[in-house]
């Protein structure tokens, strides 16, 4: 029974609908959601608050532009295989 296994996920929401009970989960949720939008607003303040320090505008990245990964150097594959002579077997 992997993490991925249907089965596996549906005995956890059982355990924790029977747990928290069916009227809590949304409360919790929106809680979270809160939570959540409080951290990214915080997070734009600080930004804010360290451009007006440096007097430079706060940037941010453009809708179409992705980052670009480095291109990774090419790695040589080459292994040294050492010969046997023809008739021979490997023994352990």
């Amino acid at each position: 029974m992997g993490m991925g296994s249907i089965w596996h996920w549906l005995v956890v929401l059982l355990i924790v609908l029977v747990l928290f009970g069916a009227g809590k989960i949304p409360k919790l949720m929106g809680d979270l959601a809160k939570g959540v939008k409080a951290f990214k607003t915080g997070l734009k303040d600080e930004d804010e608050k360290v451009a007006d320090a440096s007097g430079q505008p706060p940037t941010t990245p453009a809708p179409g532009a992705a980052a670009q990964p480095a291109p990774a150097a090419p790695q040589a594959s080459v292994q040294a295989q050492a010969a046997q002579p023809a008739g021979q077997t490997v023994r352990n």
